[in-house]
């Protein structure tokens, strides 16, 4: 064991001083170099949720159709009928997108169709939410065309049509751009994978790429504010191959329609670290992992780096033995690594060879969400600013005097006007499932032809994501009602009914209390709308720390909505159709501004 560890090492990966001695009781022991990295990834905000685990627990996660409780699984899973399951998810990749925008959002969106595909659904869909700063600064603009190319380049080269999403433009979001991508497939009932390492003895396997330094720490960097030293962590920031994803996609879905998986997770933030321990300690199991069957890129690398790495396009498969060289003989078809890297074991413990060394000896359970890992409710306080912006009285404005000039500064204003240039980037058609495209209507509808048995053209899904960050910061509770409800509108616009959401919170830096109160309401405004329009929290992702040392960014939590349509020839569109048609206004005009 390395004695050599102490708190100090701790502080230098992102653990606290007590959080060092808390580790220290749970092994009895200092922990080794490589043990300390684990928890560090495993305890770090991006996997463990400590700030936020308990909001999160108030937000309703049932209901008749969901197939798995909210975050139990990869992704959400909802029942649509006719033996299908839609599996949706919203992740972040804001950090490394800042840094590294083209990288940072290639693998944003490669992370979370893995974590469609791992559930034995193919994906059909792909939405973006963006926010950056103002598009006369050079860097955004930087930011701005190259994250848009990374989700372009990626999604058009896997084969997924994205066909939605939304992007706003504000001074608060400068330095920290919000890369927020959703993704949806289908999955039979039949053919649903789960993300636990059952039955001792079984084989556990390492699939798809090779493993290289890239990507190390990448949990830990996503937990921490943005600031000048950023720019080095590029290393960092993991590098994206959707055509080996593409292969990936097919070797696993071929497997569990084969009856070859029993359970199966991708390997995203912390690497081997997060799907070994999270799989076991799913299944009350232990793992024992030989770190030498590791295909790896670079022969030297040690325990610590190869646990931590985040190189992208991998998977950890559980599989019985017998069914080892049917499992090679799939993935070696697609050109892809499937190696045994160890078993699982009975007795709970993550245990972690290299050279013949144990590196790590780790109860799973202690590292792990809703286990073992920290959990803390933070001091909360009400910004000064809310209720000073609140006392604003709209009728003390004067009305301008020329209205066609103000017209014209709306409709060129970037949030307005149309976002054209970024969706024509995307190949939405790809697929020819989709049958409201982008720019057309208030959310996109695509049709589930392919997976009905009696070949009816009918039934479809739509699919939106929303959220007006200013209404947020004005009200944080009001707010996050508003951003649920207009994503119910604009799916009930195309002609579906909203039946579940996703959701990505963006927020700054948790232990600030004005910051905690934001996020504090939001949950209790998600929480409310979601129960009164009886649309279930499937999931999602928490993405704190969205700040520089000048500002934060506007609270945004980002709602995914997903809606079922039993017609999709009946779909709606926004457009004007006919000349004399008569033009109506739903609801009430209220005297508001702010949004």
């Amino acid at each position: 064991m390395n004695n050599k560890v102490d708190v100090n090492t701790a502080r230098e990966i992102g653990l606290t001083s007590e959080e060092f001695d808390r580790i220290v009781q749970i092994l009895g022991r200092i922990p080794t170099y490589t043990e300390l990295g684990i928890f560090s990834v495993m305890w770090s905000e991006h996997a463990s949720y400590k700030n936020s685990i308990l909001q999160l627990r108030r937000l309703p996660r049932n209901g008749k159709k969901l197939l798995v409780g909210g975050g139990e699984e990869n992704a959400g899973l909802v029942d649509v009928g006719d033996g299908l399951a839609i599996a949706f998810k919203i992740e972040s990749h804001n950090h490394p997108s800042a840094v590294e925008p083209y990288q940072g959002a290639m693998t944003g969106i490669g992370g979370i169709l893995r974590d469609i595909f791992t559930m034995g659904a193919r994906p059909v869909a792909a939405l973006d939410s963006l926010r950056f700063g103002s598009l006369e600064n050079s860097r955004v603009r930087y930011l701005f065309e190259n994250v848009v190319k990374g989700i372009a380049d990626y999604g058009n080269a896997f084969g997924v049509p994205t066909v939605g999403g939304e992007i706003y433009f504000d001074n608060s979001y400068t330095e920290n751009p919000l890369v927020n991508v959703m993704d949806v497939g289908v999955a039979r009932h039949n053919y649903i994978a789960r993300a636990a390492a059952k039955g001792p003895g079984n084989l556990v396997m390492i699939v798809g790429s090779s493993t290289g330094r890239d990507g190390i720490h990448g949990a830990t960097f996503a937990s921490e504010e943005i600031s000048e030293i950023s720019e080095a962590k590029r290393p960092s920031v993991q590098v994206g191959d959707p055509f080996t994803e593409k292969l990936l996609l097919e070797a696993t879905l071929e497997a569990i329609k084969a009856g070859l998986v029993v359970g199966i997770q991708d390997m995203g933030a912390a690497g081997i670290a997060c799907s070994t321990s999270e799989m076991s300690a799913k299944a009350g199991t232990g793992m024992d992992i030989d770190l030498d069957r590791v295909p790896l890129r670079e022969q030297d690398m040690s325990a610590y780096e190869i646990m931590l790495s985040e190189s992208q396009e991998r998977m950890l498969v559980v599989a019985r033995p017998e069914h080892e060289e049917s499992l090679k003989k799939i993935f070696n078809k697609w050109d892809l690594h499937a190696e045994v890297i160890g078993k699982v074991t009975d007795d709970g413990f993550l245990r972690i060879r290299r050279f013949g060394k144990i590196e790590a000896e780790i109860p799973a359970k202690s590292l792990t969400l809703g286990e073992g890992a920290p959990v803390y409710k933070r001091e909360s306080r009400k910004p000064d600013y809310i209720d000073r912006l609140q006392s604003f009285d709209p009728k003390t404005l004067s009305i301008p005097q020329d209205m066609n000039d103000v017209l014209i500064k709306l409709i060129s204003s970037p949030n307005i006007a149309s976002k054209e240039y970024v969706y024509q980037q995307y190949d939405y058609m790809v697929r020819t499932d989709t049958v409201v495209m982008p720019g057309v209507a208030d959310a996109a509808v695509i049709r589930l032809s392919k997976w009905l048995k009696d070949g009816s053209m009918r039934k479809g899904i739509a699919l939106s994501t929303d959220c007006n960050s200013r209404y947020v910061y004005l009200d944080p509770q009001l707010g996050t009602e508003h951003a649920v409800v207009e994503a119910a509108r604009n799916v009930a616009c195309v002609g579906a009914r909203p039946v579940a959401i996703t959701n990505c919170l963006n927020f700054g830096n948790p232990y600030k209390p004005e910051v905690y109160y934001q996020f504090e309401q939001a949950i209790t405004g998600m929480a409310k709308a979601c129960t009164q329009l009886d649309t279930p929290v499937t999931g999602g992702n928490v993405s704190f720390y969205n700040e520089s040392p000048s500002s934060a960014v506007y609270p945004t939590p980002v709602i995914g909505m997903l809606g079922v349509i039993e017609d999709v020839s009946k779909s709606v569109q926004s457009s004007f159709k006919n000349e004399g048609d008569l033009i109506a206004v739903v609801g009430k005009n209220m005297y508001e501004m702010g949004g």
